[in-house]
């Protein structure tokens, strides 16, 4: 980094001389002029850090040279020096902006050293309070583009947010394409600067050109020809994309300044980030969509092939006894027929439309289980009855029950009849494992929210390949059975708030839980 430079401009050819000696004494670049008019040319070449101007000078005077030397230069610090000190001449100054004020002649060289140092300082406080106060609306505006997730809107936001904090009519966001192979425009508004792009992609760092002041000659004329006074850019580069964040004014404004390249590398870094992850949540979005659907196109093919089993079972079902109804009336309709045979045909007959109406009534339970009033059940108390019911066909076939019901089983809230008919299906199911005799036993007790009942037989069991099918409607593994009574036992339950499942390896033969709530289903 070089020395600091100062541009002295006096129209007194000593004072101007006396301040480039003082100066250049301290270590400082001088430059020292006495016609502002010349002073603005240097400037439009030159860049300096501080301007040393007299208040009172012909044709054009300290004031007005300082309000163009800032338009060309934003950030230079000003200490004026004037022989009528005067508070009209502060407070001019004050409005002015100048960073320090001292009179002629100074006492010493020293005091010109303390005064421009006092006006460097004061000049990097302004700049400094400058940033902070044009930093704090970026929080909220950070804010707000990380909270948006639509890639559209989000554009809107930035844009927006650029034209009001950094005081412009243009702005624009450009981001590469690989399917063409170069920067597309994504939003703009005002004009939108393409000449520019590959430069500042090339460079990979933020670019301010102002039309007038110091900078590259070949820039400020492409910038000029666009009708442009001020442009910035800053390129940004993320994992997912490559970003150009474009920025001017026009001829009539005032030119960008450092504070203005800060903010806007802060801007369009936050800016590319929010823009990265809206781009992941679309990409997220849409992969969630896409397994949304697969899912639903699963459950569709699985409702189908649902509706295909069942079909296909149903019509087992209900063709078979139909065809034996159908041969016995057949039979019985012959003029030849013995009177007794006749009469079994008919008897036939009869049990084949009992079987047809029970598979019916069945298949309408599994539906539509029933709308009854729930109310308090005791469990024992039910169990013991429909054991009661049954006695007599267990007893035929061999089968003893052992039963052991805690008595501090609570009462849970059900519909007794459908709860009944639970208990008729499990128990109809182990009569049918155990064609040869058997042993079921049943235990109940309380548990955490509820009541259990295990009923386990000493069948064969379920085939470990058919356990995750036993729910199913229509599924059976016995010669005759309608698969129905354990699905419409299963959908009672689940409708209860309970469980009805196999415990698999807990024995010989079969174990079925029984869970249900006290307070029924929530």
């Amino acid at each position: 980094m070089g020395p600091i430079t100062i541009l002295v401009v006096d129209d007194e050819p000593g004072i101007a001389l006396l301040c480039k000696r003082l100066l250049s004494r301290s270590g400082y670049a001088v430059t020292a002029l006495t016609d502002p008019k010349e002073a603005v040319g240097w400037l439009k070449e030159h860049s300096a850090d501080l301007l040393l101007v007299d208040i009172r000078m012909p044709e054009v005077d300290g004031f007005e040279l300082i309000t163009l030397a800032r338009r060309l230069q934003p950030d230079l610090a000003v200490l004026v020096m004037t022989g009528f000190g005067t508070v009209e001449t502060a407070i001019h100054a004050l409005r002015q902006g100048v960073d320090g004020l001292i009179l002629k002649p100074f006492q010493n060289g020293e005091e010109l050293i303390q005064a421009v140092k006092l006006s460097f300082s004061d000049s990097q406080q302004k700049r400094d309070a400058a940033r902070i106060n044009a930093l704090r609306p970026l929080f909220t505006i950070t804010e707000s583009m990380f909270s948006e997730t639509s890639q559209d809107s989000l554009l809107d936001l930035i844009i927006n947010a650029m034209l009001g904090q950094l005081r412009c009519r243009h702005a624009a966001y450009y981001q590469y394409s690989q399917e063409d192979g170069r920067f597309v425009l994504l939003k703009g508004i005002g004009k939108t600067l393409t000449d520019f792009l590959i430069q500042a992609d090339a460079g990979g760092v933020p670019i301010l050109i102002n039309a007038v002041g110091p900078g590259a000659a070949d820039l400020q004329a492409r910038l000029r020809k666009s009708g442009l006074g001020a442009a910035m850019f800053a390129p940004i580069v993320s994992p997912g994309s490559r970003s150009i964040l474009f920025v001017a004014r026009d001829p009539d404004e005032l030119p960008f300044s450092e504070a203005d390249l800060e903010m806007f590398q802060v801007l369009a870094r936050q800016a590319a980030a929010a823009m990265e992850n809206a781009r992941l949540y679309d990409e997220q979005r849409a992969y969630v969509r896409k397994i949304e659907e697969s899912q639903t196109a699963l459950l569709q093919a699985e409702k189908m092939a649902a509706a295909g089993r069942l079909s296909a079972s149903i019509a087992h079902e209900v063709n078979n006894p139909l065809q034996s109804v159908q041969n016995c009336l057949h039979l019985a309709s012959r003029e030849d027929m013995p009177e007794d045979k006749r009469k079994e045909y008919f008897d036939l007959a009869r049990t084949e439309l009992e079987r047809l109406s029970l598979t019916v009534r069945r298949m309408l339970d599994f539906y539509r289980p029933g709308a009854v009033d729930p109310e308090l059940v005791n469990l024992p108390e039910l169990l013991n009855y429909v054991l009661a019911l049954m006695q007599k066909q267990l007893s035929e076939r061999n089968i003893q029950t052992k039963v052991n019901l805690s008595s501090s089983m609570p009462p849970v809230t059900a519909v007794n009849s459908q709860i009944q008919q639970v208990f008729i299906n499990i128990i109809l199911n182990s009569f049918d494992a155990m064609p040869n005799g058997g042993h079921l036993t049943i235990t109940g007790r309380p548990v955490s929210g509820g009541a259990e009942i295990l009923f386990q037989d000493s069948g064969p069991g379920v085939p470990s390949d058919e356990q995750k099918n036993i729910f199913e409607p229509f599924f059976s593994t016995k010669e005759g059975g309608t698969g129905l009574g354990l699905t419409v036992s299963y959908n009672i339950v689940t409708a209860h708030g309970g469980i009805l499942e196999l415990l698999t390896n807990h024995g010989r033969g079969a174990c079925f839980r029984l869970f249900l709530p006290t307070g029924g289903k929530p």
